[in-house]
C-alpha cells in the first residue's frame, strides 16, 4: 500500500513517466482531463476561501463550531486539491492504456463534507450564534 502510495505520488511530478505509458491518446481528451484538473484546483481554492472566511468573518459563533467549519473546509480544499492531481495522472494512465477512466467516490465525499460544513452553520445560525 505504501509502495503503490509512493508511486502515484511519483507519477504526479514525472510527466515523462505518463508519457511512457501505452499510445498517446487523441489530445482533445488529454485537454478534457486537464480542463477537469483545473475545475477540480478551483474547487480547492473557494473551499480554501470558505474556511478563512468562515474563520475570519463568523466570530459571533463559538471558538469550536467556527474552528470546527473552518477546519472541515480547509481540510476539503486541501484534499480536493491532493484528489485533483492523482486524478489527473490516473485518468491520463487509463487513457494511455485503453483502459476505462478511473472511478471515483470523492465527488461525493465532498458533496457531504461541504453540505455538513453548511447544515452545521444553518443550525448554529439559526441557534442565534449560541
Amino acid at each position: 500500500m505504501i509502495r503503490r502510495a509512493r508511486d502515484a505520488v511519483l507519477l504526479w511530478f514525472s510527466p515523462q513517466r505518463v508519457r511512457a505509458e501505452g499510445a498517446t491518446p487523441d489530445y482533445r481528451f488529454s485537454l478534457a482531463n486537464e480542463r477537469t484538473f483545473l475545475a477540480w484546483l478551483r474547487t480547492a481554492l473557494a473551499l480554501l476561501a470558505g474556511g478563512i472566511a468562515v474563520d475570519q468573518f463568523l466570530t459571533d459563533l463559538r471558538w469550536a463550531v467556527r474552528t470546527s467549519v473552518a477546519v472541515l473546509l480547509l481540510a476539503g480544499g486541501a484534499l480536493c486539491a491532493v484528489r485533483a492531481v492523482n486524478h489527473w495522472a490516473r485518468s491520463e494512465r487509463a487513457m494511455r492504456r485503453g483502459e476505462d477512466l478511473p472511478p471515483s467516490r470523492f465527488p461525493a465525499l465532498l458533496a457531504v463534507g461541504t453540505a455538513v460544513a453548511a447544515l452545521l452553520v444553518i443550525a448554529v445560525v439559526l441557534a442565534g450564534g449560541a
